[in-house]
């Protein structure tokens, strides 16, 4: 009995993809019309946004730069959560907007602004996006000049030195017109191929020989041909 319901699942199976395979050309077209959607919706819909990335490296007071002990990281470990906690604080947001004369709230400046830390580093990376690319790199090294300033104020650190200034960015950041253009590709296919499926599931039908004897549980002895 075990055998039998085994070799009745695999010959679903196989009927299942044989009706996928009729139905290639409608999925197809389905993730391509999804692919199309998105890749449209992309380039009409979504603003442009351009990042400028800037660098800082924070010195503590008393460390020499050419010799740099363990202890002297391990102590590093502990104030990078401190930087960047003084970093996205509302004094340096608002700071930032005073300076720039931005029509933004202290939210909406949060929202363009990232800030990253690597592990066991005390350099300190911000990106700032915007629809302008001059804009966002004049953001990142405004606020890289207040953080740093902020950063000597609270930690009394030696110095704060800049590795890398902002720069406009000559292509966007988002959207991604090849990740949405394949997304949409695969949520297409996918949704065609489920409809398929739900559809050749919920079907009650009589369509093969093999439905007959899966309904009554009976060995079909035989059949009427069509003798048109």
């Amino acid at each position: 009995m075990q055998n039998q319901n085994d070799t009745q699942q695999e010959i679903d199976v196989v009927h299942l993809l044989k009706k996928l395979w009729v139905r290639k050309f409608a999925i197809i077209f389905s993730a391509l019309t999804f692919a199309f959607m998105a890749l449209a919706g992309s380039i009409f819909l979504l603003t442009p946004q351009y990042e400028s990335l800037t660098k800082l490296y924070v010195v503590n007071k008393g460390t020499d730069e050419s010799k740099i002990s363990t202890q002297d990281l391990q102590a590093g470990d502990y104030l990078v959560k401190d930087y960047k906690e003084i970093i996205a604080s509302k004094t340096v947001l608002t700071a930032v907007i005073e300076r720039e004369q931005l029509d933004l709230s202290i939210s909406g400046l949060s929202a363009k602004t990232r800030i990253d830390i690597p592990v066991n580093t005390r350099i300190i990376s911000i990106s700032v996006q915007d629809e302008n690319p001059e804009v966002a790199s004049q953001l990142a090294n405004t606020y890289r000049e207040v953080a740093s300033e902020k950063i000597k104020e609270v930690t009394n650190v030696e110095d704060v030195k800049t590795i890398e200034e902002a720069e406009p960015s000559s292509s966007p950041s988002s959207p991604n017109l090849k990740r949405n253009t394949l997304l949409g590709f695969l949520v297409g296919g996918f949704l065609a191929v489920v409809i398929v499926l739900i559809k050749e599931l919920l079907d009650d039908r009589v369509h093969r020989v093999e439905d007959v004897e899966e309904v009554l549980h009976m060995t079909l002895l035989g059949i009427i041909p069509d003798i048109k």
